[in-house]
């Protein structure tokens, strides 16, 4: 279930539960919307207070004089405390979730007033697209919708508003991130030239041989300290002037290769354990490391060989998809298009129809033309509720129907292939990354300048 609230706006607030207030939140740029809870509300959202609750309410906090009240604090910390359990966390008690969720709400207010005093505004056009966008997630009407929220206590009047500000919200945070991350061609060259040093490392050959003093499992401290003493015998002994550590291998190890001299061969260093890897880095050719201990017992190593690999070029998985799309609207409504997608999925499973020959009669999407054919696509050119799950399916694969703002999809994956990047999309590659590590930075200033400048009067302390 995703709330009424958008992750994104309070990302970097010193919150003990952030990342959980913020999974409780609906994301308008990603069209995330309501979906109905597995028990208690059907929508996640809090019941209705009853009327003795509302005339009792007070305020709780004032930010450049527009109230907060209890009412508020409580119908967050619902919402809270429901995502909590669904995700399956320890629910903390109220007393530590309470002044979280005040804190939140506080930041929340002084962010629309400052986007508001900047003069974004929200229109109606847009804020009917949210809408119709989380009435699509829950494959609901528009008016279905608003009488599941007016029959879980929330009126429709306040839902829109409570939309309009989260729109306000993005658009501001949009805004102030792109006025304050610039990022240069100079850190681009940085980037990847750190990204192609790590994966060159990660790549690099290694020549090992190793000698394994087993312990076995539950062994006893004196039989463990038996099998370390044995092992350094060997480590002095193959640090020795001339020592053959073949024939120690052969004469101690009790790994499987021990009885050819021990060595591995060359190999890729991510296809050596981790440990190996660590104990060796700092040797030169023909060093001994260890022993090192393991669960299998201790191990004695020698660098043979180090090679170093070229750095690789930037790559992306991509896929080849198509898709049966069908629009929802007067003539079609949500379910019927699930239940014809679902109809006709079916039917190409069992033989009797063809995916291409559905696409060009009935798919209502530019690419009907081509047999729903999409293309060679790389990660985020879809939105996200048809990316998800088109990058779930395996060749072959047909998914089940998918509601996206567009409509409902029926997706088929056709082939994946690993492509290299050139050298402008691996700027481009580059550049996005940097933004988004950036931004969050970006962000977080942003939010404690607001908070800084506004005036908050804390009244009377909150009550669940």
């Amino acid at each position: 279930m995703t709330d009424l609230f958008p992750s994104s706006f309070f990302k970097g607030q010193p919150l003990r539960f952030a990342a959980v207030l913020m999974a409780c939140c609906l994301s308008v740029a990603s069209a995330q919307g309501l979906r109905p809870a597995a028990a208690g509300s059907a929508w996640g959202l809090p019941a209705a207070a009853p009327a003795a609750s509302r005339t009792a309410d007070y305020i709780v906090a004032l930010v450049n004089g527009e109230p907060i009240t209890n009412h508020d604090v409580r119908q967050r910390l619902l919402r809270v405390e429901q995502q909590l359990a669904r995700q399956g966390a320890n629910v903390p008690n109220r007393s530590q979730l309470l002044p979280e969720v005040v804190d939140m709400l506080i930041n929340e207010r002084a962010l629309v007033q400052s986007a508001t005093e900047a003069g974004i505004r929200v229109d109606d056009a847009s804020l009917n697209q949210a809408e119709l966008s989380v009435a699509a997630q829950n494959q609901l009407t528009i008016e279905g919708l608003r009488q599941r929220l007016t029959a879980e206590g929330l009126d429709a009047g306040q839902f829109r508003r409570e939309l309009r500000d989260q729109i306000l919200l993005q658009r501001a945070r949009e805004r102030e991130v792109e006025q304050r991350v610039k990022i240069t061609d100079a850190d681009i060259d940085a980037f990847l030239r750190e990204q192609r040093t790590q994966a060159g490392a990660a790549a690099a050959g290694l020549d090992l041989s190793h000698v394994l003093v087993l312990v076995p499992e539950n062994a006893s401290e004196a039989l463990v300290r038996e099998r370390q003493a044995r092992a350094q015998q060997v480590a002095d002994r193959a640090r020795a002037p001339g020592a053959n550590f073949a024939a120690l291998a052969r004469e101690f190890s009790d790994a499987p290769e021990g009885a050819s001299g021990g060595g591995f061969g060359m190999r890729p260093a991510d296809r050596l354990p981790e440990l190996f890897v660590q104990a060796v880095r700092d040797l030169p050719v023909g060093g001994v490391a260890g022993p090192i201990r393991s669960p299998a017992g201790f191990h004695v190593l020698r660098l043979n060989e180090r090679q170093q690999a070229g750095a690789p070029a930037l790559s992306e998985v991509q896929t080849h998809a198509r898709h049966i799309l069908l629009r929802t609207g007067p003539q079609m409504s949500q379910a019927q298009a699930v239940a014809q997608l679902a109809r006709w999925r079916e039917e190409i499973s069992a033989g009797q129809a063809n995916f291409e020959t559905l696409a060009r009669e009935h798919s209502q999407d530019g690419s009907a033309s081509n047999g729903g054919d999409l293309g060679w696509v790389g990660p985020g050119q879809f939105v996200p509720e048809f990316e998800s799950v088109m990058d779930a399916l395996q060749p072959g694969q047909l998914s089940q129907p998918v509601v996206s703002r567009f409509g409902v999809h029926l997706i088929r994956v056709d082939e994946r292939r690993e492509r290299t990047l050139s050298d402008r999309e691996q700027r481009e590659l580059a550049r996005d990354v940097l933004r988004d590590r950036r931004a969050e930075e970006a962000l977080r200033v942003w939010m404690q300048d607001v908070r800084q400048r506004a005036f908050v009067e804390q009244r009377d302390d909150p009550r669940p």
